[in-house]
């Protein structure tokens, strides 16, 4: 089963919604579309579902051109970030109802209402409207409709956006049993760059209309080919400064220098961009290779486990994200330490600065 987008692109008048794509979707695993809003992850779905027509290019699904075939003709399910269910139907109703539309027999629809029901914990509410359910339990129906169907694609539109924290981590964690073994191609578009962490899978990160990267998603998110994709694939977000790589060293002020490790050791003398994430900047010295800096403390963030302080350093806002719960002052200066082994450095172009292109 694949999936492959060939020079799609989306124009509505003279705008531009999607520029000319390819791609070709992993068969195992989820495909994640990772974008901040009106990057263009809902009409991708749109196009790959036959919701929407592509103004150039071709869609094929399975080896065959279905770039004219609109979404009923095609075996896809589409669930919404928003609980789209039937108000006046059970929930068994509500999962039945792609299959009734199938015409498939009733001992068949019994049978996999039951056995979808019971994946996702719905039996004990089959005869309850969705109006008698919970938010969980209602996406849980939702979800429940589209695997029922068997469908060889599945796309999820950021389905967990309108969840309480508590249900979305439930369900995010279950997510890839469901679709576990199930011969179907998952795509889920959010715009969470941990979410696309906790998921696995595959990853395309998208700015303003281009898919600027796909691949493994752990690989994705430590090599991004530019700048911009790096900030689509942070948060909080990247830290990005200007230094001046002379010799041996990198220099970020006057007083804040660097050894030139890395990528960047044998990269021509000059200006760069410095990229820093946020979680490699520290409020102690936690390698031999992380150097100190001291910035003013504008905001702090308690979030779980994590301490996150945005600080002032020259004219620019810098994220620290630690473990713990860190004593900071608001207005106070504090010292904070960058691992600077783990910095990613982009050339006048944006384009990563990489070992093999140095």
């Amino acid at each position: 089963m694949t999936l492959e987008l060939k020079n799609v692109a989306k124009r509505v008048g003279t705008d531009t919604h999607i520029f000319a794509t390819n791609l070709t979707l992993a068969t195992k695993g989820f495909n994640i579309l990772l974008g901040a809003t009106n990057a263009g992850k809902t009409t991708l779905i749109k196009l790959m579902t036959g919701l929407e027509r592509p103004t150039s290019g071709e869609i094929w699904f399975d080896g065959k051109n279905v770039t004219g075939v609109s979404a009923q003709r095609r075996n896809v399910s589409l669930v919404h970030q928003f609980f789209v269910n039937y108000p006046n139907m059970s929930v068994y109703e509500n999962i039945a109802s792609p299959l009734r539309v199938a015409r498939i027999r009733g001992p068949e629809i019994e049978r996999r209402v039951g056995e979808t029901a019971e994946l996702l914990r719905l039996t004990p509410m089959l005869r309850r409207r969705p109006s008698e359910l919970s938010g969980g339990q209602q996406q849980r129906t939702a979800l429940a409709r589209a695997i029922v169907k068997d469908s060889a694609l599945v796309l999820l539109d950021e389905p967990l956006a309108n969840l309480d924290y508590k249900l979305r981590e439930e369900l995010r964690d279950e997510l890839p049993r469901l679709f576990e073994d199930r011969g179907t191609i998952v795509v889920y578009a959010t715009s969470e760059p941990s979410e696309a962490l906790l998921l696995g899978g595959h990853t395309a990160t998208l700015h303003e209309g281009r898919i600027t990267q796909f691949g493994a998603t752990a690989a994705a998110y430590r090599a991004p080919p530019d700048l911009a994709t790096a900030r689509v694939f942070s948060d909080p977000p990247i830290n990005a400064a200007a230094v001046v790589k002379q010799g041996g060293e990198v220099a970020l002020n006057a007083d804040v220098r660097w050894p030139a490790v890395g990528a960047i050791a044998n990269a021509p003398d000059g200006e760069y961009t410095v990229g820093v994430r946020p979680h490699f900047v520290a409020p102690a010295q936690q390698s031999e290779s992380a150097v100190g800096l001291d910035g003013r403390v504008l905001v702090t963030e308690l979030s779980g486990s994590e301490s996150v302080a945005h600080f002032e350093l020259g004219d620019q806002t810098w994220v620290a994200q630690s473990h713990g719960v860190q004593a900071y002052e608001i207005g106070e200066m504090h010292r904070f330490f960058v691992d600077v082994s783990r910095c990613l450095y982009f050339g006048a172009d944006g384009a990563l600065v990489t070992a093999a292109a140095a």
